[in-house]
């Protein structure tokens, strides 16, 4: 596809799709973007930064298909290295816990029955820490905005492409924020 960018990341900044929309992290979260920031400067981006060298040490760079894939992985490197740095100098560490920890706020473990009697079990986290297998949603998710500041016991109404599904909140509890 034509000016299209089909690479599986893209710049928030450019893509409003993914634009995140809360600048909440929890600290481990915080600290997991620290690591791959650290890991793309000192690790990759000098690898890649060496296969390019070589690549046009051998000569004519128009046919060079070594130098010039590895000229695209170095600049979508140095890209995310920015997007990264910019990120994180964004984003609000949330690290401790709540006033009240017997109601549902960021970071949150939140357990729910729904109307079949299955427990789901999920956490509210920032818009980077969203991790599917883990079933950490986003804060900015409909489901977590359903649950912010209800208590054990409380039942929720979340609109899915479904209908509408019903859940009660089973258990609460936070990590040592």
């Amino acid at each position: 596809m034509k000016g299209r960018n089909m690479t599986r990341w893209r710049d928030p900044a450019k893509d409003p799709r993914q634009a995140p929309k809360s600048n909440l992290i929890t600290a481990e979260g915080a600290s997991r973007l620290r690591a791959i920031l650290d890991h793309l400067s000192r690790v990759k981006r000098p690898a890649i930064s060496a296969k390019v060298g070589e690549a046009a040490a051998q000569g004519d760079r128009s046919e060079n298909a070594d130098y010039t894939y590895n000229k695209k992985e170095l600049n979508r490197v140095i890209a995310r290295i920015g997007y990264l740095t910019k990120r994180l100098d964004e984003l609000q560490i949330v690290d401790r816990l709540p006033a009240d920890t017997s109601k549902v706020f960021f970071g949150a473990y939140v357990s729910l029955e729904d109307e079949n009697g299955e427990e789901v079990h999920l956490r509210i986290v920032g818009h980077d820490e969203i991790d599917t297998k883990k079933r950490w949603i986003s804060i900015d998710a409909p489901m977590a905005k359903a649950l912010l500041g209800k208590d054990v016991g409380n039942d929720i109404t979340v609109l899915t492409p479904n209908g509408e599904t019903f859940y009660t909140i089973t258990a609460i509890r936070y990590a040592g924020m």
